[in-house]
């Protein structure tokens, strides 16, 4: 009977204590990257933190353009926070064990937040395409309140997608090997490590790739056609120009957060890369659009310019009172 039982009984799903993050293969003075993507990390903290409060604060940028503006700094914010400052301590400190659970939270937020970026800049494009094509109408289609319903769809789509992502992992028995071939606890890397079928996984990828990268960039360019044939529909080349500047930004983003992840999946089909160069355009294309996006958004959008000029004044105006507000009352 005990046999019996035990023939029947379902195996247990074996589960390690830790994973070993391998990163790297001995590329002389990787030190000094990782110190690159700490100055990255404070760059990205710095310039998204000035974004979220500039937006906060001045009443006038409570719109939905600047509401998805927000949106993508705090998902910028956050995807940076999750990986690099535990890539710095994993590598820079030599501590590349971590926990089942840490690399199922840092999987987790890692992908939710980078898909967020993916998934604000389709917003972005959406908001674009009905403030040139529908100009007349914008404010009505447009509202704060439709723009936050969007965003809370989304936010909640992605959210449910990640969690059923780890819950697949989680369902996995890891009996070959616990070194994962990433600079942190990766999707791809860790369920390709299970000795079980990992099908569900392997469909789960394409999924993603359609769902967060695909998709937002056949919409983003469809957006953009629509917006191409209004431009050409204004009589003056002011006018175009004037509606276009108020794309650039956005282009610019575009193009910074899709080229190189494309441009990766693209030569990984026809050319075979060396582990190093994976990881490094990876852990780039995750590093760099953050800190950039701010920085485009303050140099090209000529409302925040103003209202950066303007809190820059003030400030100095105020220092300029008080300096001469203690040498009237002298020292005490």
């Amino acid at each position: 009977m005990d046999s019996l039982n035990s023939t029947l009984s379902v195996p247990s799903i074996v589960r390690p204590p830790f994973f070993f993050i391998n990163g790297f293969y001995n590329i002389p003075h990787v030190k000094y990257y990782y110190i690159f993507l700490c100055f990255v990390f404070v760059v990205t903290v710095l310039g998204n933190s000035f974004v979220m409060f500039i937006i906060c604060t001045e009443r006038s940028f409570h719109t939905p353009k600047y509401i998805t503006m927000l949106n993508l700094a705090i998902a910028d914010l956050c995807e940076s926070t999750a990986l690099i400052p535990n890539l710095i301590k994993t590598f820079l400190f030599d501590s590349q064990y971590i926990s089942f659970d840490a690399c199922m939270a840092n999987m987790f937020f890692v992908f939710l937040f980078s898909s967020m970026q993916s998934a604000t800049l389709t917003v972005m494009a959406y908001d674009r395409f009905v403030a040139i094509c529908l100009p007349l109408r914008y404010n009505t289609i447009n509202t704060n309140t439709t723009m936050a319903v969007i965003l809370i769809t989304v936010w909640t789509y992605t959210s449910v997608f990640m969690i059923l992502t780890i819950a697949l992992i989680t369902r996995l028995s890891f009996c070959r090997s616990i070194v994962v071939d990433s600079y942190f606890c990766d999707h791809g890397p860790i369920f390709r490590l299970a000795c079980n079928s990992y099908y569900p996984n392997y469909v789960m990828v394409y999924i993603n790739i359609v769902s967060f990268l695909y998709i937002p960039l056949i919409i983003i360019v469809l957006s953009y056609m629509f917006i191409t044939r209004a431009l050409f529909k204004i009589a003056s080349w002011e006018g175009r120009l004037k509606a276009l500047k108020t794309c650039s930004s956005h282009l610019m983003l575009v193009a910074i957060f899709y080229f190189p992840i494309i441009g990766t999946y693209i030569a990984a089909l026809y050319f075979s890369l060396h582990p190093n160069v994976r990881i490094i355009n990876t852990s780039l294309s995750y590093a760099i659009p953050p800190m950039m996006n701010p920085i485009i958004y303050v140099l090209n959008t000529e409302e925040i310019k103003e209202c950066t000029k303007k809190l820059f004044k003030l400030k100095k105006v105020a220092a300029v009172k008080e300096q001469s507000l203690l040498s009237v009352i002298g020292p005490d």
